[in-house]
């Protein structure tokens, strides 16, 4: 989701400044809005290209045993020695899905203990008592305390070790961090193309288990270039758990009518996503879906798939933006959803828990909001967190 003001244009990805996030004039005044998720946004700025042209599918199949770095076209004079991408072939693939194949080389597989902590590429062990985890967050491209921000997401992903991960709102500078941080070399990534680092923000999928294939299908309907990533892991032979990430349309209204909403563009996405991902015996569909009830419908859009959150917390309310708990983003005026969202379709497993991580502020670290009430100008002092968002953490076991 891109709250209340967009950082970067949603067309060609130009990027305001930091100075200009912090500083916002708006009306105090809470009670005169609905609680629709657009009722926070300002319109995007407009810019001198047209709109994003679409991008054919791609898909990367990890094949060959050598890794290979990628470099991030943004923050090349930030980092020197950086490996160049090796060449790729074309190969058709998943003919089904209809997918164009790019060989890629992949990340090595390497024999470990059974203990938690797993290199990339190697399979799962589907002991009864093992508990595969998956944890999906919009990282916030906001360059506000970008590097302690993601330092702090790198501290969550120790903490809990999920087995795979699916980011949002990634940025080159973003991913730049995250390459160059310790935790990073337990997993293989789906970024693959350094064409993909040139774009103004993307979704990123990382796995420690062996990963057959990561793809990418953008949607025929997006002016927002959005798309979905999946990842086809290899659970164990002969079993296979698809995961997928998108960050679906953003309601982004502006003059004259102040309705670009994207509901119809949302949620004919996600009913493209599930019929396309529910093709498979086990998937795991998960991100910012941007999704408002009162706008959207319900969520999965499609029978036969489960909202973990539902199931496994029918008592709670599960924001996982909420201007009011995360304190970073007190200064806005409210918005409490569950942006974030987590669809299962599983066989041969079961879903054991889902719980959010990333709600405590960053120890000793605050920034400073300037804010117009009216005519009064005040400076704030506010909270950092990793994220205005929170994260979801999924786990599944086998049945």
């Amino acid at each position: 989701m891109n709250p209340y003001h967009s950082i970067s244009c949603e067309i060609c990805g130009t990027r305001v400044s930091a100075s200009g996030l912090a500083t916002l004039e708006t009306d105090d005044d809470d009670d005169d809005l609905s609680s629709s998720v657009g009722n926070v946004f300002l319109p995007l700025r407009p810019c001198n290209k047209g709109k994003i042209t679409t991008r054919a599918p791609i898909m990367v199949e990890d094949d060959v045993k050598e890794s290979v770095r990628f470099r991030c076209a943004n923050a090349a004079n930030k980092r020197k020695n950086r490996e160049e991408p090796s060449g790729v072939e074309e190969d058709e693939v998943d003919s089904a899905m209809g997918y164009r194949g790019v060989k890629a080389a992949a990340t090595k597989a390497i024999e470990i203990s059974d203990s938690v902590e797993q290199e990339p590429g190697k399979t799962f062990s589907t002991s009864k008592s093992k508990v595969l985890k998956i944890l999906t967050y919009n990282v916030w491209f906001a360059d506000i305390e970008m590097h302690k921000r993601m330092k702090a997401i790198g501290n969550l992903i120790a903490l809990h070790s999920p087995d795979v991960i699916c980011f949002q709102e990634v940025t080159p500078e973003i991913y730049d961090i995250f390459q160059h941080s310790g935790w990073w070399k337990m997993y293989s990534c789906s970024i693959s193309n350094v064409m993909e680092l040139t774009r103004g923000y993307f979704c990123m999928q990382l796995s420690k288990l062996a990963v057959k294939s990561y793809s990418c299908k953008p949607f025929s309907n997006s002016i927002m270039g959005r798309e979905l990533c999946i990842a086809e892991i290899e659970v164990e032979k002969d079993m296979t758990l698809v995961v997928a990430t998108s960050h679906l349309e953003s309601p982004c209204p502006g003059p004259p009518k102040w309705d670009q909403m994207y509901s119809k563009e949302r949620v004919e996405q996600a009913k493209e996503a599930v019929e396309l991902l529910g093709r498979k015996r086990n998937v795991v569909f998960c991100g910012d879906m941007n999704w408002d009830d009162k706008l959207d419908g319900q969520f999965p859009p499609t029978d036969g798939w489960i909202d973990a959150w539902g199931k496994m917390k029918p008592e709670e309310i599960g924001w996982t933006y909420d201007t009011k708990s995360n304190k970073m983003l007190s200064a806005n005026r409210t918005l409490q959803k569950r942006l974030d969202r987590i669809a299962c379709k599983l066989q041969d497993f079961c879903i054991s828990d889902v719980k959010m991580i990333g709600k405590d502020a960053i120890p000793n670290l605050t920034y400073i909001k300037e804010k117009k009430v009216k005519s009064e100008v005040k400076r704030l002092t506010l909270p950092v967190l990793p994220s205005d968002h929170y994260g979801l953490l999924l786990e599944i076991s086998p049945q």
